[in-house]
């Protein structure tokens, strides 16, 4: 005999496989636990899926607060500011009501008027305080508040006179201009036949 042989013989031989039993009644514990796994699991999935809510949650809160603070810093001086609009306006309004010819005594008092009002507007310039162009643009409801409606020969819907100026505040409307606009001039009214 040979060795291959000899080894063949000496091999166990191989078991049958375990015979599974036939489908019959099922355990009731087993179909207990396995509708307890079932449940467990679900409700694992249920509270996953409420912890990652509220988890955006939170992190949706902490941005809006971040946005909101930063809105803070940046216009805090908001309501100050609209207050000294005010205070220019008043100083343009003594500016402009002074008379072409100035007394040699009042000459400083207009000087330091003049003064005033150009620290004032170098001031709101510093701290993103700006004019709102208004006149020979066409109208916009963001930015201008239409007073007056004027015949004019411009194009219609344009700014013709600036009532009062507007201003913002970096990118926030402090004050709409008050603005009157022009409307095409109208033709002649046609004569209306009076009855007798």
């Amino acid at each position: 005999m040979s060795n291959t042989t000899q080894a063949k013989s000496h091999e166990p031989a191989e078991t049958p496989a375990a015979e599974t039993p036939p489908p019959g009644p099922a355990d009731p514990a087993l179909e207990a636990a396995q509708s307890e796994i079932a449940r467990l699991l679900a409700e694992c999935d249920q509270l996953r899926d409420q912890a990652l809510r509220a988890a955006a949650e939170a992190e949706n809160t902490r941005r809006r607060l971040e946005r909101e603070k930063a809105d803070a810093v940046l216009y805090a001086a908001t309501a100050f500011a609209r207050d000294m609009l005010s205070v220019a306006d008043n100083l343009e309004r003594a500016l402009k009501a002074l008379p072409g010819t100035i007394d040699e005594g009042l000459r400083p008092l207009v000087t330091g008027l003049e003064a005033t009002h150009r620290e004032l507007l170098t001031l709101f310039e510093r701290h993103g305080i700006t004019r709102v162009e208004a006149v020979g643009r066409p109208l916009d409801p963001m930015n201008h508040q239409a007073m007056v409606e004027v015949e004019h020969d411009g194009p219609e819907g344009h700014v013709v006179a600036e009532l009062q100026s507007g201003w913002r505040m970096k990118d926030r409307l402090l004050r709409p201009a008050l603005v009157s606009v022009a409307r095409a001039r109208r033709e002649e009214a046609e004569e209306t036949p009076c009855s007798s």
